[in-house]
């Protein structure tokens, strides 16, 4: 195995596009992190491939907090969602559905996905020297959370970008070589128009996704599938083990 940083922190989202919990360790299951996407408010009556609520339709959305976790399914789950005003709403209480479908103006419904609702992977990475890279250069303060991965690591390599590297490439994390949880890098992350919201404010900064469009053609981080489940910590080693073709 090829060490090529350790993790430095681990957020799942259990509520699609809302705000992210982060924690010390985490089950990293085919589905990826346990409890990470699985609610998502659709859109109803839209009839497209993709009907999900998410900030860039409606950018208040990362403001609210999915808070007080029980297990369901035998993952982590919300039972409850704090709104920006101080209020505590029931997940999937007609009070929080109202409130969102009023700020939206259009009805929507709150859904459980058991394999969860991701966008192209099940799992999203990002190396912080990347996130520190694009601040110096946008003259900015990038907090590590508008880019919305699951597993952000602190790397070896000084360069930003060398995330793109790891496509086509397993990552194994943990301290037992090849024998920890590992996921197949697929694809780089294209961003979009969400990684210019700030986290607590949800207010917009066009510099950010500019400043990612001129150094790396608008990606940032890598998606990557689940290949062996396990347990993955802060402070886990993360290494390449082999081409994920092999």
């Amino acid at each position: 195995m090829i060490p090529i940083g350790r993790i430095c922190a681990i957020n799942r989202y259990p509520v699609k596009s809302m705000a992210g919990v982060s924690s010390e360790t985490a089950a990293l299951g085919w589905h990826g992190l346990a409890g990470d996407r699985r609610f998502a408010f659709r859109r109803l009556g839209d009839a497209g491939s993709f009907p999900w609520l998410t900030a860039s339709r409606l950018p208040d959305l990362l403001r609210y907090r999915p808070v007080e976790f029980e297990e369901r399914g035998g993952e982590p789950s919300p039972t409850h969602v704090l709104t920006p005003s101080g209020s505590r709403f029931g997940l999937q209480s007609a009070e929080l559905r109202d409130e969102i479908a009023e700020r939206l103006g259009s009805p929507v419904e709150m859904m459980w996905l058991r394999n969860g609702i991701f966008d192209d992977a099940a799992v999203s990475l990002i190396a912080g020297t990347t996130i520190a890279h694009l601040g110096r250069e946008g003259g900015l303060e990038l907090d590590p959370r508008r880019f919305r991965a699951n597993i952000v690591i602190e790397s070896d390599a000084p360069e930003p970008f060398h995330e793109d590297a790891w496509v086509g490439k397993v990552l194994v994390f943990g301290d037992a070589d090849s024998a920890g949880p590992a996921v197949s890098v697929t694809q780089r992350d294209l961003r979009c128009s969400m990684i210019n919201l700030d986290p607590d404010t949800a207010e917009q900064d066009a510099r950010v996704m500019k400043t990612v469009a001129r150094l790396n053609a608008a990606h940032a981080g890598v998606y990557a599938t689940v290949v062996r489940c396990g347990a993955v910590r802060v402070g886990d080693r993360v290494g390449v083990v082999r081409e994920a073709s092999q």
